[in-house]
């Protein structure tokens, strides 16, 4: 679904990214691990077109991307759920989700089932504002309101910062069966080392801008990257 072909980003005059390549599958997660400060969510900026790359190549189910922009990215089918979420807070949960709407053609604009039954705390929340709701359900509703635009490539930066354990346990078991429903493929940007292991099929370990393990999690030892991504 997704190829990445030595990719660079410079924020102002500072290279941030070095010649990155990389791949996400359709029914995988690929993790992508590091420090902080490491370049991890400049490379999802880079992929969803927040951040335009200074250099390089992506090619999305099967086509080459130009320098095209974020709401390009969502029509086509990447969704981004960024660090921090970015809910609307004074919008109410329905109308969070609702803003989706705007990467669908007319037909499609209304909230499919799953996405309550993914995430039932959001259908009994569905009128309170989105500043109201915790820290997790605002993650929920984050990932939720990305599932609104039907997603080909779900990116997902640090769901679990911030986040009460039952919540991750939660967020886990929908990241899996996403995965599972083998009609997206997902890259996960996460410090937390054991839900990232988990969930993981392919996993690749970034230090300053760059990518210095790229590897099925069935080649590698859990031990090896480990070391790898502590501090």
């Amino acid at each position: 679904m997704l190829n990445v072909n030595e990719l660079t980003l410079h924020y102002g005059k500072s290279e941030i990214l070095y010649g990155i390549s990389m791949h996400a599958k359709l029914g995988e997660v690929t993790c992508v691990m590091g420090t902080n400060g490491v370049g991890k969510t400049s490379l999802l900026r880079a992929i969803s077109g927040t951040h335009l790359r200074s250099g390089g190549d992506i090619t999305f189910d099967g086509k080459s991307l130009g320098q095209i922009g974020a709401h390009k990215m969502a029509q086509m089918g990447v969704g981004y759920v960024p660090q921090g979420r970015d809910i609307f807070p004074l919008l109410t949960v329905r109308e969070n989700l609702q803003t989706g709407f705007s990467c669908l053609p007319s037909s499609q604009h209304f909230i499919p089932d799953d996405i309550f039954e993914l995430f039932p705390v959001l259908k009994e929340m569905a009128h309170r504002r989105g500043g109201d709701l915790s820290g997790g359900q605002q993650q929920q509703l984050a990932i939720a309101r990305a599932l609104i635009t039907k997603p080909k490539l779900l990116l997902l930066d640090e769901p679990t910062e911030g986040i009460q354990p039952n919540i991750i346990q939660h967020i886990g078991k929908v990241i899996s069966l996403l995965r599972d429903r083998g009609d997206m493929a997902i890259v996960l940007v996460e410090q937390y080392f054991d839900f990232a292991f988990e969930l993981a099929d392919q996993i690749i370990v970034m230090r300053r801008g760059e990518i210095v393990e790229n590897a099925v999690k069935n080649e590698i030892e859990r031990e090896d990257i480990l070391r790898e991504v502590s501090v």
